[in-house]
């Protein structure tokens, strides 16, 4: 019995080596975890554009499109192409947007449970 006690014990305790494999996860999250950057990201969800246009259709300003494009590049969510005297960026692994998905509608579905809940106690006080 002590035998699997002390198994379960270590199969769940994470060693140096895998808590460093969690590092970079933990950065793309990070990456994530900005609100400016998922506007940016939403804004090339159907296609490339340049700074001037994804500044108009996010709302945002030069220099905070510009600081949140070259992290968005730096993580490998979005490359960037030349054309002529203009850069263009672009979705780099369209699954990012598979993740949003799943994020979207897991809230979405606690949203759905929360107000069936106030629901029932409204129902209760009254």
């Amino acid at each position: 019995m002590q035998n699997k006690e002390n198994n379960a014990v270590n199969s769940v305790t994470l060693t140096k080596d895998k808590l460093e494999i969690l590092a970079p996860i933990a950065d793309y999250f990070k990456v994530l975890s900005e609100v400016s950057r998922l506007q940016i990201l939403r804004c090339l969800r159907h296609g490339s554009k340049n700074v001037s246009e994804i500044m108009a259709e996010a709302g945002l300003g030069q220099a905070n499109v510009s600081k949140h494009l070259k992290i968005l590049l730096q993580a490998g969510l979005v490359r960037r192409e030349q054309r002529g005297v203009s850069v263009y960026y672009e979705i780099n692994d369209p699954l990012i947007f598979d993740l949003c998905d799943l994020v979207c509608n897991s809230l979405s579905d606690r949203l759905v449970a929360q107000t069936q809940q106030l629901a029932q106690l409204t129902k209760l006080r009254l």
